[in-house]
């Protein structure tokens, strides 16, 4: 049967599902900004990515999909101050991640003899992931992010111990970070959308996948974690550039450049580095204020490890105890 005949399957709209924006939005200019949203943090504050006092805090979890060998999930929601409660309004995208590992596992008989591991690396955007919907197949967007996925995570793990062996690093973005705010393009058509968003992203994946690879228990000289520092111009009078630290593109008119980085602290090295706009004749500054942001990651993927491991020996003592209590119960019956 034809596909445009099939009656079971009811296909999604090729288009973004947006709320209508009234004329008054489009028109009235200063009303439309004053819908934009402010980052509250400041310069040098990160995302807070757990934080458990908080009603809605940002989440970092580990072993969240049992069939695979590792797993890990993200989430940074967008902190800026709220400036309408109107409910049509779009809010802020958040950045919404998971990983998992799968292997090492032996390669196939007819593959070639590899003295070292064999990773690879898979990034795939969901349908609804972003305002326009995008496609089933993988684009060159989302292969581009596996290739620098690929090089943050090469330089970490300890390829040799696994002979003739793969890994497959798995991400699914479940919603990605925007690359302008929507009122830029609904109001003057002049949006800063240039692909600010796929920073945050990267950024996102390298610490997500550094999370699952310790939780599948694959040997890495150190943890691997991602960061991002843009230079932006002050909205005050836009001349002033300013450098911040884990920006939200939706919060900013005007960014000059940024940088993502894929950071190992114990070691101190950078293992991948993607920057983009006009850096001018100093790049080492956004450099190292995007292992800053990465390095803001690391405390609480060691706090996560470490709750995990807890309830992991928690439960183990449970279960031997249950044991332990079964089997003398079984030795007083049978006296």
């Amino acid at each position: 049967m034809a596909a445009n005949t099939d009656r079971r399957r009811i296909n999604a709209p090729s288009g973004g599902t947006t709320a209508p924006v009234f004329a008054k939005t489009v028109k009235d200019g200063a009303y439309l900004e004053q819908l934009r949203p402010r980052r509250t943090r400041g310069k040098d504050e990160l995302r807070k990515i757990y934080d458990p006092t908080k009603a809605n805090p940002s989440v970092l979890q580990t072993s969240i999909i049992p069939s695979a060998s590792g797993s890990a999930y993200l989430e940074l929601p967008s902190q800026s101050s709220p400036k309408s409660t109107s409910t049509l309004i779009p809010p802020p995208s958040t950045l919404k991640i998971s990983a998992s590992i799968q292997g090492p596992k032996p390669l196939p008989r007819s593959a070639p003899f590899s003295p070292s591991l064999l990773l690879t690396t898979t990034v795939k955007f969901a349908p609804f992931a972003t305002r326009h919907r995008r496609g089933y197949i993988r684009d060159a967007v989302e292969r581009d992010l596996g290739v620098h996925l690929e090089t943050a995570l090469r330089g970490v793990i300890i390829g040799e111990r696994w002979p003739k062996s793969g890994v497959e690093v798995v991400i699914t973005i479940l919603e990605g970070e925007e690359d302008a705010w929507w009122g830029d393009d609904a109001g003057s058509g002049n949006g800063n959308g240039g692909g600010w968003g796929l920073l945050n992203v990267l950024a996102g994946c390298i610490t997500v996948a550094g999370a699952a690879i310790v939780d599948a228990g694959i040997d890495c000289v150190d943890m691997v974690s991602g960061g991002v520092a843009a230079v932006v111009r002050d909205n005050k009078d836009g001349k002033e550039l300013v450098r911040i630290l884990d920006p939200c593109p939706a919060e900013h008119q005007d960014i000059v450049a940024a940088c993502a980085v894929g950071y190992l602290p114990s070691r101190d090295e950078v293992t991948e580095v993607w920057v983009k706009g006009d850096v001018g004749e100093d790049p080492d500054q956004l450099i190292e204020g995007a292992t800053f942001a990465a390095l803001g990651s690391v405390g609480v993927m060691k706090e996560v490890f470490l709750e995990s491991l807890q309830g992991k020996f928690e439960g183990h003592i449970s279960e031997a105890k249950e044991s332990g209590k079964r089997k003398q119960e079984d030795v007083e019956m049978s006296g």
